[in-house]
């Protein structure tokens, strides 16, 4: 999708929308998702753990771009990155875009999301009518709602990306992490994904990052030594200080990271 005309991009645009940030960063995207569908026959030669890929930027594009066009333009200066997508983006689109806070708080519904191919079996996608939710998505935009009301204001403050676009598996359907892979390719996509995160910085003028878990944490350190830095544990149902006390440590320890 190569952006011509504004007004496409913009029907509903409002004066305070920064349109050359919203711009800059759907480009950046677009960039990401035409570089790494590119290295995932190589991904899939050189890491023997991964048998299955995704690519939620290619079939899930309709989503995101809305994503990108209604909320990276608001005058978020705070970037939170996570590591890569799971069940949540893998369907919708949105980083940790839990199905049902996608459609309830962001509003983003009625949009076509493509079946990615070869479909694993165990790994359905069903777009943004899916039943199932994301927690460790619900747990984050519940506790940004509390926070700052609705997916406007929420969006004038904070905007969130993934590092690395991609969702993989082995044959058995379970997630494989960015930090299981290697080769060559391993390196590339590394690479084009610290462009993207540097790319949406600069377009928004972010001024701090937040990396989500410690695999974001280690990229985010690396890449920016003249941003405020913060990090928060990342809240999946697998890790065990995120489920402590029905997840308040998880809410508590998240309040204090944006609070900072």
């Amino acid at each position: 999708m190569t952006i011509k005309d504004n007004s496409q991009l913009f029907p509903l645009a409002k004066q305070q929308v920064n349109m050359r940030s919203v711009l800059a960063v759907m480009n950046a995207a677009e960039q990401l998702r035409d570089a790494s569908s590119e290295l995932i026959p190589s991904l899939l030669r050189e890491c023997k753990k991964i048998d299955w890929i995704y690519n939620p930027l290619e079939y899930a594009w309709a989503p995101h771009a809305e994503w990108i066009r209604r909320f990276s333009g608001n005058g978020a200066t705070t970037l939170l990155v996570g590591m890569n997508p799971g069940h949540g983006m893998g369907n919708t689109g949105v980083p940790f875009g839990c199905p049902e806070q996608v459609r309830d708080l962001l509003e983003i519904t009625d949009l076509r999301v493509h079946q990615p191919y070869p479909l694993h079996p165990k790994r359905p996608v069903l777009g943004l009518k899916c039943p199932k939710p994301e927690i460790s998505g619900r747990r984050i935009w519940s506790s940004l709602a509390q926070r700052y009301g609705s997916a406007h204001l929420i969006s004038q403050t904070i905007y969130i990306v993934n590092h690395c676009p991609l969702w993989m598996f082995n044959q058995s359907g379970k997630n494989i992490t960015p930090d299981n892979l290697t080769g060559p390719a391993t390196q590339c996509l590394g690479s084009i994904c610290n462009d993207h995160l540097l790319a949406v910085v600069d377009a928004m003028s972010i001024k701090r990052v937040i990396g989500i878990g410690r695999y974001a944490q280690r990229q985010v350190d690396a890449l920016f030594k003249n941003l405020e830095l913060g990090w928060v544990p990342h809240p999946s149902p697998a890790s065990p200080f995120a489920n402590r006390n029905g997840g308040a440590d998880w809410r508590r320890a998240f309040e204090m990271v944006l609070e900072h």
